[in-house]
């Protein structure tokens, strides 16, 4: 029974798919969308500049200008999907790894690096841009995105096409932790106007998936009393049409939903990882054949909805926002130790304030030391 997860890379019966790996349109009983030829580039765009954008930054890390980087290698229209399916008064809880979703909620790749260069937590505005700042403790993020959502529902903002949803972000890995459950008690519960968006890459770090679940994770939604989906992650049609329709059940009141993104982690799990250590080349290489952006691409010329001219101007636009991105990062100022303090309150505290003082006087007396001529 457990082998029979890892039995196959196509996801089961149950997957909803509306583009196949070989660029094929298809449709789906209960997720069906039409989008325009110009809204179709759109999401090309964005998968090819968000996976541009990612590859700099590993780039920066192993050239160390970044302390580590968090790869999304293969899972860009999982991302860009669930993101562009977003309105903008809904709420977006990530983990460490949605650089794409950042991207649809409009913070630029370079409001990100500052987390992983040690300057900063995330240097956007969490309520203006409608996206959480990064959440490193695993799976933390469901718990936040379960208030935040609770709240919306006591505050009265569901129950219309008007109303608010939130969605929370987390891996296969993450499901394994407590918090993921007691948010979604709590959820359940309390109707929660909350989308448990889980991006199956099939590995939590170095442990395959059947070390995490004995069934389909989307099937476990129904032991909390809510519906879960499981849908191509590297289809990016599916993800925006199943993520539409979960966020407006949420917004109509009818949440929460659990949708499992079956995809696949293309890179290691941070650029600390190994991943030949624990997973075999030819399971890379059979989803290699799945690449989301790729089936968008094919899909686009066998339509004749994008020539030369376009698929070059998105490239040059990817180049450009690599070099962008390498430059803010390599003349990245480094704060003063007084930013240890100046982001603790919203009003400064007299407590706060002397232990500055008190650590500023002691930096300055290595600086005395120096001058003087002492080692």
């Amino acid at each position: 029974m457990i082998a029979g997860l890892r039995a196959t890379t196509e996801g089961g019966a149950d997957l909803v798919q509306l583009l196949t790996p070989e660029g094929e349109r298809v449709h789906h009983p209960d997720f069906d969308i039409e989008v325009t030829p110009e809204e179709l580039r759109g999401l090309y765009r964005d998968m090819v500049l968000i996976r541009r954008a990612d590859r700099e930054g590993n780039a920066l890390q192993r050239q160390g200008q970044l302390g580590i980087w968090v790869p999304l290698l293969g899972q860009e229209a999982a991302q860009i999907g669930a993101g562009r399916a977003m309105k903008p008064h809904d709420m977006a809880f990530p983990s460490y790894r949605e650089h794409g979703v950042a991207w649809c909620r409009g913070i630029d790749p370079t409001e990100i690096l500052g987390i992983f260069r040690g300057t900063d937590h995330g240097s956007w505005d969490p309520l203006a841009a409608r996206f959480h700042l990064y959440t490193i403790v695993i799976g933390n993020q469901c718990l936040n995105a379960t208030g935040y959502a609770m709240g919306q529902r006591f505050q009265g903002k569901v129950g219309d096409d008007d109303g608010e949803a939130t969605i929370c972000f987390f891996g296969d890995g993450a499901t394994s932790q407590g918090d993921v459950h007691e948010a979604m008690v709590w959820a359940s519960v309390y109707d929660a106007p909350v989308v448990f968006y889980c991006q199956n890459n099939q590995w939590a770090i170095s442990e395959p998936i059947e070390r995490q679940t004995r069934v389909p994770l989307y099937q476990r939604a129904s032991g909390y009393g809510f519906p879960g989906i499981r849908v191509d992650g590297n289809d990016v049609l599916a993800c925006l049409a199943v993520s539409r329709w979960a966020l407006d059940e949420c917004r109509h009141g009818n949440g929460p939903v659990l949708i499992e993104a079956f995809t696949y982690r293309m890179d290691a799990h941070t650029t600390s990882d190994d991943p030949t250590r624990y997973r075999l080349s030819d399971e890379l290489e059979a989803w290699k054949l799945k690449d989301p952006i790729e089936r968008v691409r094919v899909h686009l010329v066998k339509q004749q909805w994008a020539d030369q001219e376009f698929f070059d101007s998105v490239q040059a636009d990817a180049d450009e926002l690599a070099a962008r991105l390498r430059d803010f990062c390599v003349n990245m100022p480094t704060p003063g130790p007084e930013r240890i303090f100046s982001e603790v309150y919203a009003q400064e505290s007299p407590q706060v304030r002397a232990q500055r003082d008190e650590f500023l006087d002691y930096m300055a007396g290595f600086a005395d030391a120096h001058a003087g001529g002492e080692h």
